[in-house]
């Protein structure tokens, strides 16, 4: 772990000419921002497969922390793949109305549980072959689910990865299927996952979609996109965002690596909010990506 101030650079870095010096500028760049988020993990509580798959499913359209704040009732009413077959549509759209979208979702959850009872006996398949033949499952939901809850390596491509992935000058693709590919190339597979986690931690809390907070960027040295955004420190600093709200007593957000901050490991967030332990350590059965 470093404590070295990072100071924004004046210029943007170039995009290397050569594949080599692509590769390297990306894992530079990896490196630094698992630094910076020693903690990062999928967003979404859970302590199964099963749970980690519908969640996913239901942060379509979403954040996170809305999510988590009813999976706990739906997973206490509907506690297995069975009884997500067999639930009443109007029982169930009444949980899931806070995310928004909410008969869809049901629909959706409810096939699925339909699915899994009919063609796996009830549980989530650990193959991505296999994960993207379900409703409402596609490469994205089904990395998330290998990486997580199987401890699969994959890469998961979703708006704020794609968006720095570009950023980065690690693709100029917007096809989420090419983006994983061109981006898989350039890092040793054991690395997906957590590459996955630290550039969306990222993508929601400095380098945001619409002005990037550049001047507090850990990796700003490496990125042909500085100055995109606000360059200026103290500016930028203003425009953290995080996810959950301040807990009773103050805040207590990690430091960066701008100041001079040594991440705490001990925590498992990157928000303003009271640390959340994943439910799910992720260690389950091995499965294939391909």
């Amino acid at each position: 772990m470093t404590s070295e101030t990072v100071t924004p650079p004046k210029r943007a870095a170039r995009v290397p000419e050569t594949a080599t010096g692509r590769v390297r500028q990306a894992r530079r760049i990896y490196r630094r921002l698992v630094e910076q988020y020693p903690y990062a993990r999928a967003e979404l509580d859970f302590e199964s497969p099963l749970e980690l798959l519908v969640a996913t499913i239901l942060s379509a359209q979403t954040t996170d922390v809305g999510v988590n704040k009813v999976t706990p009732v739906l997973f206490r009413r509907y506690p297995d793949a069975a009884a997500l077959a067999s639930a009443e549509p109007s029982e169930m759209e009444e949980i899931l109305r806070p995310t928004g979208f909410y008969r869809a979702k049901t629909r959706s959850v409810i096939k699925l549980g339909q699915e899994l009872v009919e063609r796996f006996d009830g549980e989530v398949p650990g193959k991505l072959a296999d994960l993207v033949t379900l409703p409402g499952v596609g490469r994205k939901t089904a990395n998330v689910v290998l990486g997580n809850a199987f401890g699969v390596p994959g890469i998961t491509v979703d708006t704020h990865f794609g968006r720095l992935a570009r950023r980065f000058g690690w693709t100029t693709s917007t096809d989420p299927v090419a983006v994983e590919a061109e981006v898989g190339e350039m890092f040793p597979r054991k690395d997906w996952t957590m590459l996955s986690h630290v550039v969306v931690f990222h993508g929601r809390r400095i380098c945001h979609a619409r002005k990037p907070a550049c001047g507090v960027c850990p990796v700003a040295q490496w990125c042909p996109s500085f100055g995109d955004g606000e360059t200026d420190p103290d500016k930028a600093r203003a425009m953290l965002k995080y996810e959950l709200a301040a807990p009773k007593g103050g805040e207590a957000p990690v430091p960066l690596l701008v100041d001079g901050g040594v991440p705490d490991a001990s925590f498992s967030t990157g928000h303003r909010g009271t640390p959340v332990v994943p439910r799910h350590s992720g260690a389950g059965a091995q499965g294939e990506a391909r």
